[in-house]
């Protein structure tokens, strides 16, 4: 870019947005859409730069050598990592994700979901994200990573205590976080080596006795990619499940021709644009590793980059119309999973769980309905999704 830009000359002045502001604290996704068409690159108060258009996002997606993902001090196997470094790592893990090793754990998965269903209460208020999407999401993981049941109320309460800590935006709140994961995760691991033959095998150990560059993988390095699997993937679940069902209760149609659905892959491709029109994953983050040029903005090298998934799957540039629901058309633009070296490892698995659920839940009863005496309760960024879909199961 001629001339440079210097860190000075793009330290803001003003903003062009405040993610905390009360138009986006009351509807996110009607903030975003506004955002988008009026100053699709917008900067805020810290100096972060955050990209609304569905092409932008794609842009620094897929150009990790201009968007780096180093964006934290901590260390972030495979998520926060490029290059070489991201590849080796990236390739371990996919091993454990393949689609035919996810595939052996569908009937347990479809156990877990039947399970907890049929054990949900009839004709009184059910809370979708933390009754059903929060159980769910621990007992599948659980089942998945071999992780015992006793863990399972401490678990679901880290979920909510993670989410908060997330809302509160505070930096010792949210460390206090992880680091809590993290002694969990490490108490396992402990478990495990003392139990050295005796061990479980499942993907835990086997991730324990794993090799990267010839060398077995440190503790701090199978804690981060346990972090990433099951701290990512238990919010991650419950907050798509409580935006799903929140679509089938208030899309009567489309619940109806849902439930005659035989068809895995159909099933699927609606789950993945319910999720579009409605992205409970907000945002990730990069920075500029030099001056670039984007969405018309000149921006400089070492700047905080936000890739807001929500705004971009709502672009319409792209799809038509936002909120219509277009599993075909719309399926090639969809960017729930992210997109690019980076894009989400764990998608298979997660669509497994997901479709699962639902299936399960459709096939217990006539009907899912919002109760009409509670109303659901949208979370607030940096979270996505609902906080409370309050269902009556017929």
């Amino acid at each position: 870019m001629d001339p440079a830009i210097t860190a000075a000359e793009s330290r803001p002045t003003d903003e062009d947005w405040n993610p905390a502001s009360p138009d986006v604290i009351a509807d996110q996704r009607a903030a975003y859409d506004e955002i988008r068409e009026r100053c699709p690159v917008a900067r805020d108060a810290s100096g972060a730069w955050t990209l609304f258009r569905h092409a932008d996002v794609v842009r620094a997606a897929m150009d990790p050598d201009t968007f780096s993902s180093q964006v934290s001090s901590h260390l972030n196997v495979p998520n926060g990592m490029d290059g070489e470094q991201h590849v080796r790592f990236r390739t371990l893990v996919d091993r454990h994700l393949s689609p035919d090793r996810i595939a052996r754990f569908e009937p347990r998965f479809r156990q877990i979901a039947s399970d907890l269903v049929r054990g949900l209460p009839r004709g009184r208020t059910v809370e979708a994200g933390h009754e059903l999407g929060a159980r769910y999401a621990v007992r599948v993981q659980s089942a998945w990573l071999g992780w015992p049941a006793e863990l399972e109320d401490a678990l679901v309460g880290w979920i909510e205590d993670n989410r908060e800590a997330t809302r509160s935006k505070l930096l010792e709140r949210t460390t206090a976080a992880t680091e809590r994961f993290d002694g969990m995760i490490g108490t396992l691991i402990e478990n495990r080596r003392a139990a050295e033959d005796d061990a479980p095998d499942d993907v835990t150990t086997e991730l324990m006795r794993d090799t990267i560059d010839g060398r077995p993988l440190a503790d701090r390095e199978i804690v981060s990619i346990l972090r990433n699997w099951t701290a990512g993937d238990l919010g991650s679940i419950a907050a798509c499940l409580g935006v799903v069902v929140y679509y089938l209760a208030t899309e009567v149609e489309s619940q109806n021709h849902l439930r005659s659905v035989s068809d895995a892959s159909e099933l699927d491709e609606a789950i993945d644009e319910i999720l579009r029109i409605d992205d409970p994953f907000l945002s990730n983050r990069r920075v500029t590793t030099t001056d670039v040029e984007i969405g018309g903005r000149a921006i400089a090298k070492g700047q905080k980059i936000v890739l807001n998934w929500t705004a971009a799957n709502r672009d319409p540039r792209v799809v038509d119309d936002p909120d219509a629901f277009r599993p075909e058309d719309n399926a090639a633009q969809n960017l729930v999973y992210g997109i690019g070296p980076h894009v989400c490892p764990g998608r298979g698995l997660a669509t497994l769980e997901l479709r699962v659920a639902v299936e399960e839940l459709l096939a217990a009863g006539p009907g899912i309905a919002l109760d009409p005496d509670s109303k659901p309760v949208r979370e607030v960024a940096p979270v996505g999704g609902f906080r409370t879909v309050p269902i009556l199961l017929r």
